[in-house]
């Protein structure tokens, strides 16, 4: 058997102590053994299976075989790692707020009766840098853009939603307790979980995906589901907050609704306010599961993040007491909400304008306000087109704050 050697002084192999082959055997032997854990603790299931996870499992999740199938298509993953923390607006775009009856209910008349509460994130360049193709610009129509370039809160507003065209990104975020997190409730101490259930970037699947379904059990023969219902829409932004220490770093998510200009029964029901902000932080997939409830995603199911997330915001082996680095982060780029099975945290923060004002910084909250009062003006119809929804298929009474 050869023996394990080492340089001398003068170059000369010598070699090794027992003990300091044994050593290096074992280290060896453990590193190989840590990589099998984690790459199989990150390996992806492809059969994911039909599968509700209650309140008490933090968000209920949809599988890629179960409710949400017809949305989920094969698609290129984009990897944007920042290894430092980049302070301000890091996406904006429009928000969609989703409702679905439970099995076998034709209506939902209270939040009881909700199987599922979504939110949908559609990221759009922001207003400033988009202009009118074919239309030659005016001198007042160029300063107008240049005072926009220059204005505060203009890296928040988006750009308008295009009709008609149904290659469009966008991210399907289930909430856990059927409702956004309440600043008026016990602010702070309202802290929901959620899950980035689907990354598409084909609107045309939503209408598949979130439409009417009829299906066969084993046990409980024909089930039947409702479509969903839209119940909410607005203007949002994801805003960096650097505080004094890295530890004091805060994420904000802010939005502003455009549709309905006034809250009915279903938006009081369901948390959404007609302007409001949470905290946004996101779980380490290695993490474990604490706690007596028991909250999170089973392995399997869980965001597969790649190395270099892993490493620069998570700070796998440099930061936190454990090897898989901090338990939560900061969202620190959009790259961490582009992977289904991404558990979130969102907690409670403030709303109102003046509350985005504080939450995203730089008056981005007004900004909001300004630009969603603008697009409060479309006819719902127009509502239903950026989705390429039909209305016909989809009730549009929830968006006017009435329960069906």
């Amino acid at each position: 058997m050869p023996v394990q050697t080492r340089k001398g002084a003068v170059g000369a192999e010598k070699p090794l102590p027992a003990h300091r082959r044994k050593k290096k055997t074992q280290d060896k032997d453990q590193k190989i053994e840590a990589q099998e854990q984690e790459q199989e603790m990150g390996g992806r299931v492809e059969d994911k299976g039909d599968a509700e996870v209650g309140e008490k499992r933090g968000a209920e999740v949809i599988g890629r075989t179960g409710e949400e199938a017809a949305i989920n298509e094969p698609r290129k993953k984009k990897s944007k790692i920042l290894t430092t923390y980049p302070p301000g607006v890091i996406e904006r775009g429009h928000v969609y707020f989703f409702y679905r009856p439970k099995v076998q209910h034709e209506e939902a008349h209270s939040i009881d009766d909700i199987k599922n509460f979504h939110m949908l994130l559609v990221p759009r360049p922001p207003q400033f840098s988009i202009h009118t193709e074919g239309q030659a610009e005016t001198s007042s129509e160029r300063e107008s853009q240049e005072m926009n370039l220059i204005s505060e809160g203009a890296d928040a507003v988006p750009a308008p939603e295009p009709k008609g065209k149904p290659a469009e990104h966008f991210r399907l975020i289930t909430i856990g307790k059927k409702r956004l997190p309440d600043p008026q409730g016990s602010g702070r101490k309202d802290t929901f979980w959620a899950t980035v259930t689907t990354v598409g970037d084909n609107l045309h699947n939503l209408e598949s995906g979130l439409g009417e379904k009829t299906y066969e059990t084993k046990t409980r023969g024909t089930r039947h589901e409702e479509p969903v219902r839209l119940a909410g829409r607005g203007a949002y932004a994801i805003a960096n907050k650097e505080g004094n220490t890295p530890s004091q770093n805060e994420t904000h998510f802010g939005y502003h609704l455009s549709h309905p200009s006034s809250l009915g029964a279903v938006q009081e029901s369901l948390g959404i306010h007609a302007a409001s902000s949470f905290v946004l932080q996101v779980k380490n997939p290695f993490a474990p599961v604490t706690g007596p409830q028991k909250v999170g995603l089973p392995s399997g199911r869980r965001a597969e993040y790649p190395e270099g997330v892993m490493d620069h915001v998570f700070g796998r082996g440099t930061k936190g007491r454990q090897s898989y680095g901090l338990r939560f982060s900061t969202c620190h780029c959009v790259e961490l909400l582009e992977h289904e099975g991404a558990e979130l945290l969102l907690i409670a923060a403030r709303t109102g304008t003046h509350g985005n004002d504080t939450s995203l910084g730089e008056s981005r909250g007004e900004a909001l306000r300004e630009a969603v009062e603008k697009e409060a003006k479309e006819p719902t119809e127009d509502v239903f087109k950026e989705l390429e929804l039909d209305m016909d298929v989809f009730p549009a009474e929830p968006l006017e704050g009435d329960w069906i």
